[in-house]
């Protein structure tokens, strides 16, 4: 009677462990899933933004920026969009108006683009190539993150993005944009991209931490808004990469601009009508 007690409570305890085992384990399977609905919503939205004939018209327009490339200064510009790159016209620094010798550096300048196109078009090359996490993300997208059901939100389609334990980062770029969690904003009436925005939880070891650590809370987002032409245009971007290298050097990218003022301008407008139109 006592060694078939033993036995029933042995067996109800196994049960009860198998219970919790396969609980758990549906959970883990439920977190490595990914949601249908959304995936259609990033495809079309991907779709979209890889269509070039959806980034067809130019602009002018008002920006103000503060990165590596202003040397943390605030920038007021005038920026132009040509097939060769955009030609900007500084017009304020940190909220002041240029001296007159500024001025006249930035005419200067102007006119050396007009002068010497290929090399402004090397130049933008370079910097275009140093703006591109937005749309490393957005690339990374399909193959690297799970989402979560879409829900609307406003005119949006609001759909949260994790990392997919599954995925094997390429490069130590795809290992930070990995680490990020967050959220996509698709306009439901044209399924274009309104907002992404991603942040790393916890801190992030390179190569085991030999390498360096990105801190937990670095981040970005992108926010696109309609203008006229039908574009969908970059309207405020903000990156803010934290961490420390091999041997105590900084890791670090902080960026923060807002575009604004947008006016169609003709699609093959060229260099010299360009500087042309900023020098008015």
């Amino acid at each position: 009677m006592l060694y078939r007690q033993r036995q029933e409570w042995r067996l109800m305890w196994v049960g009860r462990w198998a219970t919790v085992l396969i609980c758990l384990t549906a959970a883990g399977g439920l977190r490595a899933q990914s949601s249908n609905a959304a995936k259609k919503v990033v495809d079309t939205m991907l779709t979209h933004e890889n269509d070039p004939a959806g980034h067809r018209n130019r602009y002018m327009y008002l920006s103000e920026e503060r990165s590596d490339r202003t040397g943390g200064h605030l920038w007021r510009e005038r920026v132009i969009e040509t097939s060769m790159g955009k030609v900007r016209l500084l017009l304020a620094e940190d909220g002041k108006q240029l001296s007159a010798a500024r001025t006249a550096a930035e005419r200067a300048k102007l006119a050396d683009i007009v002068a010497h196109p290929d090399v402004f078009q090397r130049r933008e090359q370079a910097m275009k190539n140093d703006e591109e996490h937005a749309e490393q993300m957005l690339a990374l997208l399909r193959k690297a993150f799970l989402f979560d059901d879409p829900r609307a939100e406003g005119g949006d389609l609001q759909i949260l993005f994790r990392p997919d334990p599954a995925y094997k980062t390429q490069s130590m770029e795809e290992r930070v944009l990995h680490a990020m969690s967050g959220t996509i904003l698709v306009d439901q009436r044209t399924m274009q991209l309104h907002q992404i925005e991603g942040k790393i939880a916890t801190d992030l070891n390179l190569g085991f931490g030999l390498l360096g650590t990105v801190h937990a809370g670095s981040s970005f987002n992108t926010t696109h808004e309609a203008e006229p032409g039908g574009d969908w245009k970059n309207a405020i971007e903000n990156t803010a990469i934290e961490g420390k290298a091999m041997l105590f050097k900084a890791i670090g990218r902080n960026e923060h601009v807002v575009h604004s003022e947008f006016i169609q301008v003709r699609q093959d407008i060229s260099l010299a009508q360009a500087v042309e139109m900023l020098e008015r």
